[in-house]
């Protein structure tokens, strides 16, 4: 029998924490963004495009300052908001960012050429199913915010490029929490992406040569670590 602890003891542990006026306070409290990134960001909430949320734009931040990374992946670039933020907070930065979508191409290679001072970034055009196999570059940070059931696709290619060491972040992994719930439960439109971030997890989180931490922010990131050469997935 434990004494030193009431059976009420460290009740706060056993809460959720992220609520919605917990997220409110992180996205209202934290540095809020400027210049041209506080435009961008605005537009793309008028716009109801996709970009990453105030509580992972302050994470991004901490990150680039510390990790440093000296050639960046991502895929999924929207407007170009977050490939602008890492080369704003990762100045010695090569990024590589590719997307499909012609409308949002349009607008990512207007923000760059307007925005990217230092021309750090370079927009490949394509379905990174095809565009990831002509890359020759090697990169010790990747971020992928692109089409959720096709994470587990782009993967072992990624991997291939990936340095030992470096990390790679998933955003929107949790789905406004669909993938804790039973499939029947999930709406049929869902289930796709479902079963592909299921597949994802099943390969990652417990793959004894990646390190892997799912993170609450926003609707969710997954993180992973390289921490051998050939990573061989189930």
């Amino acid at each position: 029998m434990v004494k030193s602890y009431s059976k009420n003891a460290n009740h706060n542990m056993r809460r959720p924490v992220v609520k919605e006026d917990v997220v409110h306070y992180m996205r209202t409290k934290q540095k809020q963004n400027e210049g041209h990134l506080a435009e961008l960001e605005a537009f793309a909430r008028q716009e109801n495009i996709p970009i990453i949320q105030h509580e992972v734009v302050a994470y991004f931040r901490l990150l680039m300052q510390t990790l440093q990374p000296k050639n960046i992946l991502e895929i999924g670039t929207a407007i170009g908001f977050s490939a602008l933020l890492m080369a704003e907070y990762a100045p010695n930065a090569k990024i590589t960012t590719i997307d499909r979508n012609e409308e949002m191409i349009a607008f990512a290679k207007e923000n760059f050429a307007k925005y990217d001072t230092r021309q750090q970034i370079t927009l490949v055009e394509g379905d990174a199913v095809d565009m990831l196999g002509t890359l020759e570059e090697t990169y010790d940070f990747v971020f992928m915010d692109s089409a959720k059931s096709k994470y587990v696709v782009f993967l072992p290619e990624v991997l291939k490029r990936l340095k030992v060491g470096g990390v790679i972040i998933f955003d929107d992994i949790f789905q406004g929490g669909d993938i804790a719930k039973p499939i029947q439960e999930v709406r049929r439109g869902q289930r796709t992406i479902y079963r592909g971030l299921h597949r994802l997890f099943e390969q990652t989180l417990n793959h004894p040569d990646l390190t892997a931490s799912l993170i609450p922010l926003s609707d969710g990131l997954l993180m992973l670590r390289k921490n051998a050469e050939h990573i061989k997935l189930d």
